[in-house]
């Protein structure tokens, strides 16, 4: 078990089994980070993560942050129904001024 706050310092696991984050936090993709950490290059084993979210704690609470946030990334960026598609020339022009 590892904190998430320990990133940044260069400690990679290699030889995990598995990852339990029970502090996650409020940006998903730091939290992806630390879970890629237990999966290096040498790593020859499955690594299995598990979250344990207690309900109606600060955790649920981030896990919600989370999930709104994915979502919100998805909706920026899904290529498919993007709003940015809808943008013309001087909409783009205007975010530049």
């Amino acid at each position: 078990m590892l904190s998430l706050k320990a990133g940044g310092t260069g400690l990679n696991l290699t030889a995990a089994d598995y990852v339990f984050v029970l502090d996650p936090w409020w940006n998903p993709a730091s939290e992806a980070q630390a879970v890629d950490r237990a999966h290096r290059i040498g790593q020859l084993k499955s690594v299995f993560t598990y979250k344990f979210i207690t309900r109606n704690t600060i955790e649920e609470k981030i896990l919600i942050l989370q999930q709104n946030k994915l979502k919100l990334a998805e909706d920026l960026i899904n290529p498919e129904e993007s709003f940015i598609k809808s943008l013309g020339k001087d909409d783009i022009s205007m975010l530049f001024e």
